[in-house]
């Protein structure tokens, strides 16, 4: 069975983005739709079965999925981002997901955004941010801890997200900017840093053997080839000035078995 990707398409509105750490510059819609359209065939070429999401032209950071949605094996947590302004997203991501998924919800006032979420087998790294709280964490470890998962919390200092500090790339081998996160909280991983003038490189995509890899990262990217890993390349700067990633623009369900 296919790994399904929901999508939504970029707003016209993603020049209203939310921002933490970076200074707003102009987004280019037309450009950011383009490499948007290739990264979706990235998906495809992964393997990926992709379906959009209604379309919420008036939700500026719509096109980021995975902060509205953790999706396990067993059940998808809808989240509460940190942000205000992006919680209008996720009630059409519910209504997608409770066709693949059993849902609960992390409750007020509690905030969690799935980008500060990292699945390794059954271990849940969190990290704490202006946008999860430590009450989020606490709800996701609620709501998880009967389907025989650990949430472990980590500090993220210098970026928006933990996943925009540390992805996977393969079988317990972790990308990590050690700037942002500390490697000691993931000791029991292979860790391939990032390299030091590429800070923003540690978001990757894995799907299967397969990362897709933002192309404005060339020597992070040298990296992963140089460990193995097989890297596709997009082009991600577009959506990049909106604090957006690889990992952000799809939300991965995959096939339940029976």
């Amino acid at each position: 069975m296919i790994l399904l990707a929901l999508v939504r398409d970029v707003s016209p509105e993603i020049g209203r983005c939310e921002l933490s750490h970076l200074a707003r510059a102009p987004i280019d819609v037309v450009h950011a739709a383009r490499q948007h359209a290739a990264y979706l065939e990235a998906l495809r070429a992964a393997g990926c079965a992709v379906e959009r999401l209604p379309p919420a032209p008036e939700l500026p950071d719509g096109v980021f999925v995975e902060d509205t949605a953790v999706v396990l094996d067993e059940i998808a947590v809808i989240t509460r981002p940190g942000a205000p302004s992006r919680r209008a997203e996720t009630a059409s991501v519910a209504e997608a997901l409770r066709r693949h998924r059993p849902i609960e919800s992390i409750a007020a006032p509690a905030t969690l955004d799935g980008g500060d979420v990292l699945v390794s087998g059954r271990t849940l790294f969190v990290g704490l941010t202006p946008r999860t709280s430590t009450q989020g964490a606490a709800e996701l470890a609620r709501i998880t801890v009967s389907a025989g998962y650990t949430v472990r919390t980590v500090p993220v200092t210098g970026c928006l997200h933990l996943k925009s500090a540390v992805t996977e790339v393969g079988d317990r081998t972790l990308l990590i900017n050690p700037a942002w996160v500390d490697p000691l909280l993931f000791e029991d991983y292979r860790l391939i840093p990032i390299d030091p003038l590429e800070p923003f490189g540690a978001n990757a995509l894995r799907i299967g053997d397969v990362v897709i890899y933002p192309a404005e990262f060339p020597r992070t990217g040298k990296r992963l080839r140089d460990e193995g890993v097989e890297v596709r390349h997009v082009e991600a700067g577009e959506l990049a000035k909106a604090e957006g990633g690889v990992t952000c623009c799809a939300l991965l369900v995959s096939p339940q078995s029976g």
